[in-house]
């Protein structure tokens, strides 16, 4: 009897892990539990927040910081502290051996503008690394999330951050070289790196600008969710396709119940006048894409969308929150960037895009994707998890950098 219930618990636990996924993601078992892990936390935070209990974010970081979080600690070759940048809250790590003045890397976090922490384990692992192998000055910025705040707040946070981080002040602190900072992020602090990079490569008044940028499979437009890779990849974890239409409206302070109005995209529609020809351009697939990537997907073109969606939500063409839309002559004076991405991303194309874009505005650009990528891997590259893709994209993060910085 006890066999036969053992029998029937493991068949109920693989039936819920199980998950059908393309051929070519790397250690698949690895990322069935980790999307059954999420996703449990995911339904349990969603009936708290239909109950009327908190809302579902909040009971998110509750997990996240009860299995993440960890103090500043201090090893033999690096410096831990919180402090704050700015007037932001940060975790500075700071090599203690080697030369000096040191480089120095501004880190944003990812999780949709509304989860997670510098002061999580998973970043706390990366920056660590980064600190100790390029021997360098890394800062990683707790900029304020969403519901509390929302765009600009998180964008502001970043900027003034980053203008912190450029100061003469900080650097002499830090004992930082001026001449060779960067500001980096992954997901949703992808695009607060880049939004600032933007900024800040226009701004004639600073005495020092970034060297380069360094952007982890950033989120970066939310007008078409019908991307070849939104497409291809809107069933595989750990980001699907409705949460981050979830986490852009979380973002920009709108109505959650126009997910599905956006999902079909009836916000970039083409009776919306709000929207130009030049901005679609910044944004077109079909020409920004190489073949392979396109394969043979097809875009979706609505003829008639959501009348007055855009004037809800305006913030959906900022630059400022939508990176991609940004002008080419405003693109032109960002450093040069390394863009990460993975196949098995929604989030592919928009790095791929921008990648290109960047490139058409003269900026040196390395391109490097993963074929066996999936969203997130980098956060997985250190125990329990210790991901090969995570790992090896880690790797190549920090070789990069070391080489251009």
């Amino acid at each position: 009897m006890l066999k036969v219930s053992k029998t029937i618990l493991l068949a109920v636990a693989a039936y819920y892990v199980y998950l059908p996924l393309p051929g070519g993601v790397s250690e698949p078992w690895k990322l069935m539990l980790l999307d059954a892990l999420i996703r449990g936390f995911m339904r349990r935070s969603n009936m708290s927040h239909a109950l009327g209990l908190c809302h579902q974010v909040h009971l998110l970081n509750r997990v996240v910081s009860w299995v993440e979080l960890i103090e500043a600690r201090s090893s033999a070759g690096v410096l831990v502290s919180d402090g704050v940048l700015g007037g932001v809250p940060s975790r500075i790590f700071q090599a203690t051996g080697g030369r000096w003045p040191k480089r120095g890397v501004l880190y944003f976090h990812g999780g949709g503008w509304a989860l997670g922490t510098a002061r999580m384990r998973s970043y706390d692992f990366l920056c660590r690394k980064m600190a100790e192998e390029l021997d360098a000055v890394v800062i990683s910025v707790d900029y304020r999330l969403a519901p509390e705040a929302m765009f600009p707040d998180q964008y502001h946070d970043a900027l003034t951050a980053s203008r912190a981080f450029l100061s003469k002040e900080v650097a002499k602190r830090y004992s930082l070289d001026r001449k060779r900072l960067c500001v980096s992020g992954d997901s949703s602090g992808g695009n607060l790196a880049a939004a600032v990079a933007q900024e800040l490569g226009s701004d004639v008044t600073l005495t020092a600008h970034f060297k380069v940028q360094a952007l982890i499979y950033p989120v970066l437009q939310a007008l078409d969710f019908h991307t070849p890779s939104y497409q291809q990849n809107k069933a595989v974890p750990i980001l699907y396709r409705p949460v981050m239409a979830r986490y852009w409206l979380l973002y920009l302070g709108a109505d959650p119940s126009l997910q599905l109005a956006l999902l079909a995209n009836n916000h970039s529609a083409l009776d919306q006048p709000a929207i130009s020809p030049a901005a679609r351009s910044h944004l077109d697939w079909t020409v920004l894409l190489p073949a392979e990537r396109k394969k043979e997907f097809r875009p979706l073109v609505v003829e008639t969308g959501t009348p007055g969606l855009l004037g809800q939500v305006p913030a959906l063409l900022d630059a400022r929150a939508v990176p991609l839309l940004a002008k080419r002559d405003v693109l032109a004076k960002t450093p040069d960037a390394y863009v990460l991405t993975c196949e098995f991303d929604v989030l592919r194309d928009d790095g791929l895009m921008y990648a290109e874009r960047l490139r058409r505005a003269g900026v040196r650009v390395t391109s490097d994707h993963y074929e066996d990528g999936f969203h997130g891997c980098i956060s997985f590259a250190h125990l329990p998890v210790m991901s090969a893709v995570g790992r090896r994209a880690v790797d190549n993060y920090i070789r990069w950098l070391d080489h251009n910085l």
